[in-house]
């Protein structure tokens, strides 16, 4: 497309049509699936997930795996070839096994995130089309509505009342109003407001504008590529982080001190090496990736059988440990659907006169469809024949107000809805009967109606009117106003509210209640469920708060009543500084950044896109109790993850630990290379199936958060204990057994296998083992690989491995020092848990 569109904002509609080569119809499906192809898929950064070769060849990118190929390499050209050969096969069939298990996970991933796709609404083959977003190409003629995203930078070409949101570019926090015109090419980003940018979403009205630039030619494209802006690390991710961070400093520094000291004894220089690199495979907690990746991918699919989809991976853990979380309540503790009871006057008398003009308002407005419009049309229909919209000031959350005006017969009027208490700021007068009075003489009388009704539960707005001959309708026009009487809505709580509010508290997350009503309608429903103490903090009384006084209100406070947008960020920062993890569900156009600022940002699949693309979580319905399931899912993957956290801290880094010590003192390696990395695979089995492995009801019960100083006293504890008995075993076979090289290679090999295996059903509970039942994979890997390390000395495959069958002397001694471990390490749980309490 030749000319230059890189200030399209100056450039008249058609000429810009024929640039891109777009019609008002729309593209054809054909042509914009080639212009796909041309300028690839609307993305700022390019989809994470990996080919297949690159998440293989990820397996074996290990500085210490890459040099243990390297010396095995060296091996064949030294003509130790039957080392050097099990050496790469061990390593291959680890790396296919970790491929195996992560292609699974990105695929299940993949198919959760194509459910809650965030999708445009463009016109194609001359038909509306919900088009996924990455599909979106310049030239598409897209439709656009309150709380839609914009898909790409657009030129507007006709637009109704529209309002967007622009403060990601441009740091205004109120909407910016847009419109079809032709502005000059040096023009401001701030001024373009015929123009639409990606990245923005859109507050009120509608427009209808073609699509002019993608990805990362956009706008926000470019400051996003200058900013290198970082997705922020969760706490779970920081923790994963030091704790690998402290196993591979460990780790290195043992094993070039050990290679060190069997080169000074004049051991193998090329066998040192080997068994140096061997022992950092099995000291480094190389599955770890692969495991979280693994559990998590588990936990999302399994959240998603209960109607959670997972968007981000990472928030699993904080859904898990969330323990305090905040919801509007229309369509989560009440049902959803406000339903019209009445239309009031001054007297509290029920008015056709007033419904019909509430009505009016309602049917000429073209902003975002919202509950209260839909109730008051959905209530009757009265006789507007006649009447004609003239223009619309558009609902907004600072003014809480939406003016119509229209024309009735000879007369223009304004007529004007909304919260209550901004209604009556721009009312000089009231109608009281049929006579017009000042305002100030029934202020006492409306304000104590209001205020009855609101306790009763009842959500009320006012209504406004106001003769005019103006053409074009301001928001400062909305003044000197007549007060008219009330509308008055309800919304029913749903069904066992009240039940799943305390199933949530038994769990350790306390509700608070965030909203925009006035105080006493959520009084109301505070009450009726349960969740109220003596103190409602409403948005006037958060304003008049510093931070740090906020900071210890939050936490005696569960209501929060009319609250502004831009004040729901600010309880939630105050309740994450007072240190709770924080979990916010929203559907709005008005909760993004309250999305953004929680630990865990919850909404549901019906909400607008901006809302949905700030979340973390989406649930497929706005449900609390579909949430609750959620949290229990959340729970056991992190549960899971947790259990080979602990696994690699105890057994596995015990037995290595000790190996290496041991070959210290012995003039020979306790364990060949190729022996280390069985040891390490057979280890590993169970393992990997650690995502489907049952969970203990205490460990879900209540919130749960990564600890450094518990997983540290955990290691200690049970790494010195399997310490302990590995220098048994050594004892056992070299002075009770009297083996041989071999025998003490085989013999050591079998306890350090059978030990670590069976060790996990030990630690993977807090309960006495026999009490908690393992998940079948878990259960069966362990008994195949305690089975195999048992077997393999009587196999053909012994001598390959260096292994030679034993007496059955032997297996008593083993099965011995085996059943004492267990015996030890359970009662060393039941102290470690009695002195460490989670």
């Amino acid at each position: 497309m030749s000319p230059d569109l890189s200030a399209f904002w100056s450039i008249p509609s058609e000429e810009l049509l024929r640039s891109l080569d777009a019609r008002e119809e729309g593209l054809e499906e054909a042509e914009a699936q080639r212009r796909l192809k041309q300028y690839s898929a609307n993305r700022i950064k390019p989809r994470k997930r990996s080919s297949s070769i690159h998440l293989l060849l990820a397996q074996y990118s290990s500085p210490i795996i890459l040099l243990l190929i390297f010396a095995s390499v060296l091996s064949f050209f030294l003509h130790e070839v039957t080392g050097a050969t099990i050496i790469l096969f061990i390593l291959l069939i680890s790396g296919l096994l970790g491929f195996w298990q992560e292609r699974k996970a990105a695929d299940a991933m993949d198919d959760l995130l194509s459910i809650i796709q965030v999708k445009a609404t463009a016109l194609r083959d001359g038909k509306d089309m919900e088009v996924p977003v990455e599909s979106i190409v310049p030239g598409d003629i897209i439709i656009l509505k309150a709380g839609d995203i914009v898909p790409g930078d657009c030129r507007i070409l006709q637009s109704k009342d529209l309002y967007l949101n622009e403060a990601a570019l441009t740091g205004e926090s109120y909407p910016a109003e847009k419109m079809e015109r032709t502005l000059e090419p040096d023009t401001p980003l701030a001024r373009r407001n015929n123009s639409l940018f990606l990245g923005t979403n859109v507050v009120s009205g509608s427009a209808r504008a073609v699509v002019v630039l993608t990805g990362k030619d956009t706008e926000f494209g470019r400051v996003s590529g200058r900013l290198k802006v970082r997705e922020p690390e969760t706490e779970f991710e920081r923790g994963i982080r030091h704790f690998g961070h402290m196993l591979l400093e460990i780790t290195m520094i043992l094993v070039v001190a050990i290679f060190a000291i069997n080169v000074y004894f004049s051991r193998p220089i090329i066998d040192s090496f080997l068994f140096s690199l061997a022992l950092a495979v099995g000291l480094t907690p190389q599955l770890l990736p692969a495991i979280i990746s693994i559990n998590l991918a588990h936990g999302a699919g399994q959240m998603a059988a209960h109607k959670v989809i997972v968007k981000r991976l990472a928030s699993i853990e904080d859904f898990g440990s969330m323990n305090v979380l905040c919801t509007d309540k229309t369509g989560t503790l009440t049902e959803g659907r406000v339903r019209m009871h009445s239309a009031q006057d001054i007297e509290g008398r029920e008015s056709e006169e007033l419904f019909a003009l509430a009505y009016i308002n309602s049917f000429f407005e073209t902003g975002f469809s919202n509950p209260i419009d839909q109730a008051i049309l959905g209530f009757r229909q009265p006789e507007i024949s006649g009447i004609k919209k003239i223009d619309e000031v558009p609902y907004d959350f600072n003014r809480k107000r939406l003016s119509i005006l229209v024309s009735m017969g000879s007369e223009k009027l304004i007529l004007t809805k909304g919260a209550l208490a901004n209604v009556l700021q721009v009312c000089s007068s009231a109608l009281l009967g049929q006579e017009v009075v000042d305002i100030s003489l029934v202020e006492d009388r409306v304000q104590s109606r209001f205020q009855d009704l609101s306790s009763q539960g009842y959500r009320v707005l006012g209504l406004a009117k106001k003769l005019s001959q103006i053409d074009v309708l301001q928001a400062k026009d909305e003044e000197n106003m007549t007060f008219l009487g009330f509308l008055i809505f309800y919304d029913p709580l749903k069904e066992g509210i009240e039940e799943t509010v305390n199933e949530l508290s038994q769990m350790g997350i306390h509700l608070k209640i965030i909203t925009g009503d006035n105080q006493l309608a959520a009084k109301s429903i505070g009450s009726k469920i349960g969740l109220f103490k003596d103190r409602i903090l409403t948005g006037a009384e958060i304003n008049r708060e510093s931070n740090e006084a906020l900071q210890q209100i939050v936490q005696q406070v569960d209501i929060f009543a009319e609250v502004e947008p831009n004040q729901k960020e600010r309880l939630i920062l105050a309740l994450r500084k007072s240190g709770c993890v924080v979990g916010y569900m929203g559907d709005g156009i008005n909760d993004a950044s309250a999305l953004h600022a929680a630990d865990v940002g919850l909404s549901v699949d019906g909400a607008v896109d901006v809302a949905r693309e700030a979340a973390d979580i989406v649930l497929l319905e706005k449900d609390l109790g579909v949430l609750k399931q959620g949290v229990v899912e959340g729970r056991k993957t992190f549960s899971n993850t947790m259990k080979y956290v602990f696994m690699a801290t105890s057994a596995n880094f015990g037995n290595m630990f000790s190996m290496a010590l041991l070959s210290l003192f012995l003039p020979f390696l306790p364990l060949l290379p190729t022996q280390v990395l069985l040891t390490n695979l057979l280890t590993d089995l169970p393992e990997m199936t650690i995502a489907r492995d049952r969970v203990d009801l205490e460990l879900i019960s209540s919130p749960r958060r990564w600890s450094i100083g518990f997983i540290r006293n955990f290691m200690l504890t049970f790494g010195l204990l399997s310490s302990l008995f590995d220098f048994i075993t050594f004892g056992a076979l070299l002075f009770l057994l009297q083996a041989s090289v071999d025998q003490f290679r085989t013999g050591w090999f079998m306890e350090s296998v059978i030990s670590a295996c069976f060790v996990v059903l030990i630690i993977r509970t807090r309960r006495p083992f026999f009490s908690s039942r393992p998940g079948r994979p878990l259960l069966m890997m362990t008994l195949l690989s305690g089975v195999l390390a048992l077997l393999l000395p009587y196999s053909g495959l012994a001598d390959p491995f260096g292994f030679v069958s034993v007496p059955p002397q032997f297996l008593l001694v083993i099965s011995l020092i085996v059943g004492a471990y267990i015996g030890a390490a359970e009662l060393a749980k039941r102290i470690f848990y009695r002195m460490n309490p989670p």
